[in-house]
């Protein structure tokens, strides 16, 4: 075998498992950013997820995305990671950024598992902003629905040659087509859902404080750590000046995130809140996202700053409209999934885009690379967030969405899964309550 073609393989699997390693990040931070009555129903749903994922996309998901098809949609070799493999329509999105990718010499099952984990990723988003309230089977079904079907058309169209990527629009990691998607879908499920009980009464805004912040931070270095393969490796190639480069403006962008959100948040709260700082340096990641690969270091530093600026603001929006996202997932992925995927219209550079014509507007571009972002974002928000309203929709009257009042306040570890994820504290906690009353 190809030295070449070796050297790939390994990189694509490595950074691959790297990203299955971010469905443990996910878990603890949504966790640690829920109630103590919710961990078990937390874990399993984060658990569950991939696996519902794993068999949804090897089913139709990779055939529908990559299959051989129209502008819109795969449509040979759909079931069954089955047919003809359009995949390398992918690399060619990515053929002027560095020679050495080629999707051609990754074998397709290492290029399968690569799109698999972010696929899953997509799932997950929705799990945190639907949580403490959403019925464990309805979550299962509609993850099933998003992974099978909503990703992947989204995903032909940017990444499986269809009509996005001819128009000229790039998204190297997924900012819109794993974020923004994940998002949209979240966003769909919450006005859907309404707010958890007690969360906005009398008009008013009652906070409803995560359990454990410890959890919530190990959480939040995993996905950090995550994206490390999520990001570098979306070259599908080892190249190592690449990857390299790619590396580190991806960690420019999650510190300068991290570090604007800290502040942000301790001019308006008083108070440095390890919240927004969590979700700060997730905003970085998530918008650097889309044009980790075409912009300087010190580019990525600037869209990491406003990111963090950002969530704040948006989690501060959102809860004013009474838009409850226990997570702040919606803030996240959804805000700045949208915003990475302009900003790339802004600041790619043609030197990381060799053969291209495409470089942002700040960099002596025209408008028409802001313009194929914008029409991207807008085409995935709509079709996403409708199709997903409209599958919701169907699962709440027939399965049912929400779980009785009864069973949210008790939890949906014990109403849910029968158990609970502390139950030596839940008897201490009983015995105190009894002494308190004597």
């Amino acid at each position: 075998m190809d030295t070449k073609v070796m050297l790939d393989t390994l990189w694509v699997l490595i950074t691959g498992m790297l990203v299955f390693f971010m469905n443990l990040g996910f878990a603890m931070v949504e966790s640690g950013f829920t109630r103590a009555k919710n961990t078990v129903n937390i874990l399993s749903k984060n658990f569950i997820v991939f696996a519902i994922s794993t068999i949804s996309f090897w089913l139709v998901g990779w055939g529908l995305m990559f299959g051989d098809g129209s502008d819109f949609i795969g449509l040979k070799g759909v079931f069954c990671a089955s047919g003809l493999d359009n995949s390398p329509a992918t690399g060619e999105t990515y053929s002027g950024v560095y020679g050495a990718i080629s999707w051609a010499t990754v074998p397709l099952f290492a290029k399968f598992f690569f799109q698999l984990v972010f696929a899953g990723t997509a799932a997950t988003i929705v799990s945190g902003a639907v949580a403490e309230r959403i019925k464990y089977l309805s979550f299962i079904l509609f993850s099933f629905l998003l992974v099978g079907i909503v990703y992947p058309v989204t995903g032909h169209w940017a990444w499986g040659g269809g009509w996005l990527s001819k128009l000229g629009f790039f998204d190297f990691a997924g900012s819109t087509v794993v974020h923004s998607v994940g998002g949209w879908a979240a966003l769909a499920g919450v006005v859907l859902l309404g707010p958890r009980i007690g969360r906005y009464k009398d008009g008013k805004i009652n906070a409803i404080p995560g359990h454990s912040m410890p959890l919530a931070t190990i959480g939040a270095i995993v996905l950090w750590l995550g994206w490390f393969g999520f990001n570098p490796g979306s070259t599908m190639s080892a190249d190592p000046e690449a990857i390299a480069r790619i590396c580190v403006t991806t960690n420019s962008s999650a510190a300068a995130g991290l570090i604007s959100s800290t502040i942000f948040a301790w001019l308006l709260m008083r108070k440095p809140d390890l919240s927004m700082t969590i979700n700060g340096c997730l905003a970085g990641l998530v918008a650097i996202t889309a044009s980790c690969a075409y912009v300087s270091v010190f580019s990525s530093i600037v869209i990491g700053l406003i990111s963090g600026l950002l969530v704040v603001l948006a989690v501060v929006w959102f809860d004013k409209r009474h838009i409850d996202d226990p997570v702040g997932a919606l803030s996240v992925h959804l805000v700045n999934g949208i915003f990475g995927t302009l900003v790339l219209g802004l600041f790619a550079e043609d030197r990381f885009m060799p053969g291209t014509t495409g470089n942002g507007l700040l960099f002596g571009g025209g408008m028409r690379l802001l313009v194929s972002q914008l029409i991207g974002v807008l085409s995935v928000g709509v079709f996403v967030f409708s199709l997903c309203l409209l599958f919701w929709f169907i699962i709440k009257k027939t399965i049912g969405l929400r779980v009785s009042a009864e069973e949210e306040l008790e939890g949906l570890d014990l109403g849910e899964h029968g158990m609970s994820a502390y139950p030596d504290f839940a008897v201490m906690y009983e015995h105190y309550s009894d002494y308190s009353k004597k």
